[in-house]
């Protein structure tokens, strides 16, 4: 019988809970690998039970690493163990979220399998078996295809906020459960935890944040990065940038929106004085309203949003502020 391709998700946890981008790489892997079987593959100690929450995204199979000594756990140790579990069930593909756990293991995994790995990838579809992988190249002005035609897995880090997530129906939530608990566990140096704290994933504080407001080249005067604080302050909101504004005026990298910055997926985006480039349009797709303000009519950004204002971006915050004064005005 012929043996179905199947690409795992490292189903990486902090302190008990499972991070958010193994929930997107779930589902965009049930998307693109109808053909293949998912696999998660969760490590974990004997008390915790975090299989339930991955079958609410529809994994085929689980596959579970029990063991005591996970608690206190290196990352080469993580990676020997997954060498082992590659080695015995070769998989097609393995993915892993671009988070500080995934950018060191992934490389250390590679490395011991000898196969090939893409960074930060923002696409992945399949062409029959073959896994094609798009990230950002040359300055982030081109997109570029990656595939590995001789080596397997394929690997590749995908960033977070990149597809989606969604939950499957409650009768498609019960894939097939395998328990590791004999992998040879491997030499290393003893080291003790002596206390731990949830790694966020970088800039998490933009790529979480339900509600943003970004700036573009339009909105760069001091007078609209003023307005727009404060009307961030105001309905909870976490500020933005396109690329030009990381030089200077109190934002950096961090703060960046776009290929080479984050891909966000807030449940509200206003996009201010942006033109609305392909780089900067790749990191928005996944946000579900967007407001543009932009002076002129035929601004790309007009294209992706569900509303849209002709105007300039200072203007439209203070209108914005003067409309609220009013309706606390009128409350008093």
């Amino acid at each position: 019988m012929t043996k179905i391709p199947e690409v795992w998700i490292f189903a990486e946890q902090q302190l008990g809970q499972i991070e958010p981008t193994v929930f997107q790489l779930l589902t965009r892997a049930r998307e693109i690998a109808p053909r293949f079987k998912v696999v998660a593959v969760l490590f974990e100690t004997p008390t915790q039970h975090l299989a339930a929450t991955l079958a609410e995204y529809g994994p085929d199979k689980i596959l579970v690493v029990q063991d005591p000594r996970l608690a206190q756990v290196a990352d080469a140790e993580q990676a020997t163990l997954l060498a082992h579990l590659v080695q015995r069930d070769q998989p097609n593909s393995f993915l892993f979220g671009a988070t500080a756990l995934g950018r060191s293991l992934a490389p250390r995994l590679q490395a011991k399998l000898q196969t090939g790995l893409t960074a930060d990838c923002l696409a992945l579809h399949f062409e029959d078996e073959l896994l094609v992988q798009t990230k950002p190249s040359y300055g982030d002005n081109i997109m570029c295809e990656i595939v590995c035609p001789d080596k397997r897995p394929q690997m590749a880090t995908v960033r977070p906020n990149t597809f989606a997530a969604q939950k499957v129906e409650p009768d498609r939530s019960r894939p097939e459960l395998e328990v590791v608990t004999d992998l040879p566990w491997p030499e290393v140096a003893h080291f003790q935890i002596i206390a731990e704290k949830k790694v966020a994933t970088p800039q998490t504080g933009l790529s979480q944040a339900k509600r943003i407001i970004a700036l573009g080249r339009g909105a760069a005067d001091a007078a609209s990065k003023t307005v727009a604080r404060s009307w961030a302050q105001k309905i909870d909101a976490q500020i933005g940038v396109t690329r030009p504004l990381t030089d200077g005026g109190g934002f950096s990298v961090k703060d960046q929106i776009g290929q080479s910055g984050q891909t966000v997926a807030p449940e509200l985006l206003f996009c201010l004085g942006i033109s609305g480039a392909v780089q900067f349009l790749s990191g928005i797709t996944n946000a579900k309203v967007i407001v543009a303000v932009n002076p002129d009519p035929q601004a790309a950004i007009f294209s992706v949003a569900d509303y849209g204002f002709v105007g300039e971006a200072n203007g439209f915050l203070t209108a914005l502020q003067q409309v609220d004064q009013r309706k606390q005005a009128a409350l008093k």
